[in-house]
């Protein structure tokens, strides 16, 4: 079964692979997987999925219970840190090796320039604050919704149950009494997730959706997985955007260290920011006023027309670099 799958992915290989001339430039040598690239991402998630969310979910329960208020917390942040790497982190180097053999390559272990991850860093300080004010006026307008709606309004209700109970879970794992436990938290919340969930889903799982669709396809797919995988329903459509972005990042810079860096930065804001202004910084299901709304639709949409404009200045950075790399080829050659 794996060589047929493998047979009929060669054969099929110059339809499927789309990709613009820089990226076939910097993918020597071509990945020709065991099994079908579309197989070894749903693989690689479902994995992922069954393992970190259904076993290690099951084994704190079994630790811990349900009343995480009572639970000893920094040994919930360390089941929650070897959980990511046992059940996120391992399998998709495990898949990478087994189905590509080529793990360097289809993770895109590879060094990045400064000026590259000062460019996406710029463009997440500018995409946090715009999904913070889309939150905001999404919320809004999902309760007025609800107001006429009886069945959108018991969706609502449920969703701000399944809200409150991941407040409560953050609020536990987030709350720090020492610099030992900021320690802890930093570690099991910003730095342990940027490296396992970005080596599985902008590492393994975009990269074999790549070999399947475009690129931006593959980035679409991902993201959908990975939003949904974090079961916020009300920032889904946050963390769609978000893990797009970090989807372009990796494909752009052709490194894993890109959206790892990015990632961590998210979290490590989202930290910060709880640590000063506390629970209410987690509340996303948080209705707000008309007047709130209003500035927060005007932010969304001036930060959305900067966000916009450096994607451009993006594109065309990475155009100007290929453009100069293949000179420097032709002067060599020549």
């Amino acid at each position: 079964m794996i060589d047929n799958d493998k047979n009929n992915f060669q054969e099929d290989n110059k339809n499927d692979l789309d990709f613009d001339d820089q990226k076939i430039d910097n993918q020597p040598p071509k990945l020709v997987p065991r099994i079908t690239p579309v197989r070894a991402a749903l693989l690689g998630l479902l994995g992922g999925f069954v393992l970190y969310q259904f076993v290690g979910g099951s084994i704190s329960l079994l630790i811990f219970g349900l009343d995480i208020s009572n639970a000893n917390i920094n040994a919930l942040r360390l089941m929650t840190i070897g959980g990511q790497i046992l059940f996120i982190l391992l399998p998709a180097l495990i898949f990478a090796k087994f189905i590509y053999e080529d793990v360097t390559t289809v993770i895109r272990f590879r060094k990045t320039s400064f000026t590259e991850l000062g460019l996406f860093t710029f463009g997440l300080l500018l995409l946090n604050p715009m999904l913070q004010s889309f939150l905001v006026v999404q919320n809004f307008y999902i309760d007025q919704l609800a107001n006429y709606v009886p069945f959108l309004k018991s969706i609502k209700e449920f969703f701000d149950s399944l809200s409150s109970m991941l407040q409560e879970t953050y609020v536990s794992l987030l709350t720090a009494k020492n610099f030992f436990e900021v320690i802890i938290v930093i570690t099991a919340v910003a730095i342990t997730p940027a490296i396992c969930e970005e080596v599985m889903f902008r590492g393994y799982v975009q990269k074999s959706f790549e070999l399947k669709f475009k690129p931006f396809l593959a980035a679409v797919i991902t993201s959908l997985f990975f939003a949904v995988f974090h079961f916020n329903p009300y920032g889904i459509i946050a963390l769609f955007a978000l893990s797009l972005y970090f989807g372009y990042s990796v494909y752009k810079s052709d490194s894993i260290i890109v959206p790892v860096i990015l990632h961590f930065l998210n979290n490590f804001i989202a930290i910060i920011y709880f640590m000063i202004v506390g629970p209410a910084s987690l509340d996303d299901g948080r209705v707000a006023t008309q007047t709130e709304v209003n500035f927060a639709l005007m932010t969304f949409l001036l930060l959305s027309l900067l966000f916009a404009v450096l994607i451009v200045y993006i594109h065309r950075f990475y155009k100007l670099k290929e453009l100069e790399k293949n000179k420097k080829a032709e002067l060599s050659n020549g």
